[in-house]
């Protein structure tokens, strides 16, 4: 009985450490997709104001973090990023309009999975407790 008791102590609290989650990508074309991973680099673009400093933050280099933005780009069609190049004053990074609106539509598509899916991770979080 008490070794029972333990297995479903130890049980609950790996549950409670490990909570299920939803994690979105959206399928644009068959080469092309955009998931958390991009759409935080836009927003610490939109941060920063500079794709180096938005790379550095994600602990990603340079040359990656262009190469998703011109990706982003090729995707959507038009530029997600304006950049202006470095000089003595050091360039600069912004979000076009087309950038913004897919930012938004990302957060608006995830806030909207996760709502409709709380009631389905919470059954399955309580099935994982009751392991």
């Amino acid at each position: 009985m008490r070794s029972g008791k333990m297995a479903r102590q130890r049980n609950h609290a790996r549950a409670e450490k490990h909570m299920p989650s939803l994690s979105l990508r959206v399928n644009l074309d068959p080469d092309g997709r955009i998931g958390p991973g991009k759409i935080e680099l836009l927003e610490q673009i939109a941060a920063f104001g500079s794709i180096s400093a938005a790379a550095r933050k994600m602990d990603m280099s340079y040359k990656r973090a262009w190469d998703l933005v011109e990706e982003m780009n090729r995707m959507f069609g038009k530029p997600v990023v304006s950049a202006q190049t470095g000089g003595r004053r050091g360039g600069g990074a912004q979000l076009t309009q087309v950038g913004l609106a897919v930012v938004s539509r990302f957060r608006a598509i995830e806030r909207a999975a996760e709502s409709a899916a709380k009631q389905h991770m919470a059954a399955l979080q309580a099935e994982i407790a009751a392991a």
